[in-house]
């Protein structure tokens, strides 16, 4: 937890400092009513007392007690600001570490688990910081200051709230033994339930079509009831901190009472209201040193969980992602230039070779090919064959474990990444449209690395449009209510497979990359409308290096040159007629797809 304090701002500390010194001024203050109480109780039993007197002593206690109140303001004032300041830089950097995240990061976090670390454990820090560290600052500063009152006004009743402070902090260790270990099982069940409850919405019609609600409910009500039940044990065992706490507090109070009768009963008439008074002033500094120590048991109980979250949001901080951006930022598709010459948009492979993290079995072997710009290089195989983590290799989604990936001539590993980036249009294998509109989705790349999300350049709308002409998406759009300015649901639920796909190949020729990347992007495509695709692209982008993942032949088999993948190897490159003629895995991929007049055409 001390940890994840170093993210605080000079602002912050100086904040916490001013804070500091207001709890300071509340303890003080709030030690000082016990005296002016016993000031009074004295006056009121000294016959002769005047009643000014009585009056300027109960003026100084509500002005004390107001001055208490005010520090207590300040301080929850700037304890609110901190808390939420805080955790907003925290949300803010979580996020982006989890953007800079490859896919084998994003692996070894689940997609609930990163969503719970940026909500509910950093509001388990927010609550922490808001509450607990007032609680830690002035607990032990309250019982040290209220022991030292204490300590010379009698041996009897300093030996009775002692006991009663050991039977409470034995309690609250035995307890914090208890519940400790389940607050980070409690933290990895939210998880749990977070997963279930993502996956049962994001396959819900998979879920209908078979009638698995059953079975999807019984998932979620297990994971909910493990959830419950830590919850139970937990909140019941923290539950009887505060009767505990009444008990010790009733029964220091009842014996010091106790304590205090013996000791005016033994004393002198001239000392009897002197015991008397302080025996009225002990029980008041008693019941701060149990406060102070209840509200220790508070931190006890926040501690525990925001200690949990703090480790967890620390994970994400601390991960460093496996793909580290070159320092080589020349290279952009703005400017048009490479670090060594004019930027073309050539991709080379030398004889790269990857191995997934955590593998034993090299996914890619000895991969070698090189293509021009303005080709079409098409890859295709057997599924697992390695064809769309070659691809993947390209925008360093991934890091070849050995060989080189060249774009122009210089390894992608010395690029910075935006800059490589910028230069590449990628369509992914699941279609991945954003919360917006149709125009905000096929202008996406360009808004985001202009840093302009909502901004409307000149001429852009004639740009979507022709982006979207590539696509054949145009048709479809121009039905839609709004056209390019119809609204686009979470995930693009609201359109179809096809549509999406299309939208998803607009963005990605609206860039006019150097490079387009094709990961099986027209698998939900009809042949008529792959063609005119294919096709448009031919004409629009014709200067782009186009990089072609597909299952059909028909999508490839006028490629400039066609890699055929098994088993992570090259085992066929060629055109379509040579590995017609040469390469036995396309032999056999193209009698399954193709009539014999298209064989032997």
């Amino acid at each position: 937890m001390l940890r994840i304090l170093k993210y605080l701002s000079k602002g912050e500390i100086a904040q916490m400092l001013v804070a500091l010194l207001s709890i300071v001024g509340q303890v003080w203050l709030d030690l000082k009513l016990p005296d002016y109480m016993s000031d009074i109780t004295q006056l009121v039993e000294t016959p002769g007392s005047a009643m000014g007197d009585i009056w300027i002593a109960g003026g100084k206690m509500l002005l004390v007690s107001l001055g208490s109140v005010a520090c207590a303001i300040v301080t929850g004032f700037i304890a609110a600001r901190v808390g939420s300041s805080f955790t907003q830089r925290l949300r803010s950097l979580e996020f982006a570490k989890v953007e800079s995240f490859g896919p084998a990061e994003m692996g070894h976090f689940s997609t609930a688990s990163l969503i719970t670390r940026s909500t509910n454990d950093i509001t388990q820090i927010q609550m922490f910081i808001t509450v607990g560290l007032q609680l830690i600052v002035k607990s032990p500063i309250m019982a040290v200051w209220a022991v030292m009152k204490i300590a010379g006004e009698g041996f009897e009743w300093t030996i009775a709230t002692a006991v009663a402070v050991v039977v409470l902090l034995a309690a609250i260790a035995i307890m914090m033994a208890m519940v400790m270990p389940k607050f980070k099982t409690m933290q990895t069940l939210t998880d749990n339930i977070n997963l279930v409850a993502r996956e049962n919405l994001t396959g819900l019609r998979v879920v209908r079509a078979y009638n698995a609600e059953d079975y999807q409910e019984a998932k979620f009500t297990k994971a909910n009831k493990e959830l419950t039940d830590t919850q139970l044990f937990t909140n019941r065992t923290m539950a009887l901190m505060m009767p505990l706490m009444n008990t010790v507090m009733n029964g220091l109070m009842l014996a010091v009472y106790w304590i205090g009768a013996y000791l005016i009963e033994a004393a002198g008439l001239m000392d009897k209201l002197t015991v008397f008074s302080n025996m009225v002033v002990f029980s008041n500094y008693s019941v701060q040193v149990i406060m102070s120590f209840l509200l220790m048991s508070m931190v006890f109980v926040l501690w525990p969980r925001a200690d949990v979250s703090a480790q967890r949001v620390l994970e994400v901080l601390d991960t460093e992602p496996a793909v580290r951006p070159g320092h080589d930022t020349t290279a952009s598709a703005a400017t048009g230039t490479a670090a060594d010459g004019p930027s073309r948009g050539e991709v080379e492979f030398r004889d790269v070779s990857f191995t997934y993290p955590d593998s034993r079995e090299p996914m890619l072997e000895h991969i070698s090919f090189t293509a021009k710009p303005g080709q079409t290089v098409a890859f295709i195989g057997s599924t697992g064959s390695g064809k769309s983590t070659l691809i993947n290799l390209v925008p360093r989604l991934y890091d070849a474990t050995s060989g080189q990936v060249l774009v122009d001539g210089r390894d992608v590993r010395e690029y910075d990444l935006k800059a490589l980036r910028d230069r590449i249009g990628y369509v992914p294998q699941q279609s991945v449209l954003f919360r917006g509109t149709v125009a905000s989705n096929i202008s996406y790349g360009d808004d985001v690395s202009g840093g302009d999300v909502h901004g409307d350049s000149d001429g852009k709308a004639d740009r979507i449009r022709a982006a979207a002409d590539v696509a054949q998406a145009t048709e479809f759009i121009d039905r839609m209510d709004d056209g390019f300015d119809s609204a686009v649901a979470q995930g693009g639920s609201n359109v179809s497979g096809g549509q999406k796909q299309r939208i998803s190949i607009a963005r990605a020729v609206f860039r006019h990359p150097e490079i387009l990347i094709f990961d099986d992007s027209f698998s939900a495509l009809d042949f008529r409308t792959d063609r005119e695709v294919r096709d448009a692209l031919a004409r629009e982008a014709k200067g782009s290096t186009k990089l072609i993942v597909a299952q059909r032949i028909g999508t490839i088999m006028n490629a400039d040159q066609i890699i055929v993948l098994d088993d992570g190897k090259v085992v066929g490159h060629g055109t379509h007629k040579e590995l017609l003629d040469g390469c036995e895995v396309y032999q056999q991929i193209a009698e399954s797809q193709l009539s014999k007049a298209e064989l032997t055409a």
